[in-house]
């Protein structure tokens, strides 16, 4: 049976609450809900700028995922989550210019998007994800 491993980094925001950043067990990785915080200070970034704030959102998933010892290539699935439906388009720039920048191989994650309320009033943007290992 393969142990369940908590994945821990400093190049992410430390979780602020009672979970793990990220969990693996054998070759599946789930990376916890990312927001736009700067991993050294705990501070969110970019208020009122979701381009910014997915960038940096997806830069703290990737440094989750590359702990745990995959790359962002190995990245399947990622769910997006939005306050604002007019953002949309916005996030979705930033999302792509990241996401393809970040996969050599060309194969994009699965994504969904949700529309919904977040912890933070300054979070615009939060993103989860799993990676699977070969």
């Amino acid at each position: 049976m393969t142990a369940k491993i908590r994945v821990s980094t400093d190049a992410a925001p430390a979780p602020a609450h009672t979970f793990s950043q990220g969990i693996r067990k054998g070759p599946f990785v789930q990376v916890s809900g990312q927001g736009p915080v700067d991993p050294q200070t705990n501070e969110y970034l970019f208020p009122g700028d979701v381009a910014a704030q997915t960038t940096r959102t997806l830069e703290n998933v990737k440094a989750i995922v590359e702990a745990s010892g995959a790359t962002f290539d190995d990245v399947v699935m990622l769910r997006v989550y939005l306050t604002k439906r007019e953002d949309f388009s916005i996030m979705n720039d930033a999302y792509g210019a990241f996401v393809t920048a970040n996969t050599p191989s060309g194969i994009l994650p699965s994504r969904t998007t949700v529309f919904t309320g977040l912890p933070r009033e300054e979070m615009l943007v939060e993103i989860d994800g799993i990676a699977i290992v070969d």
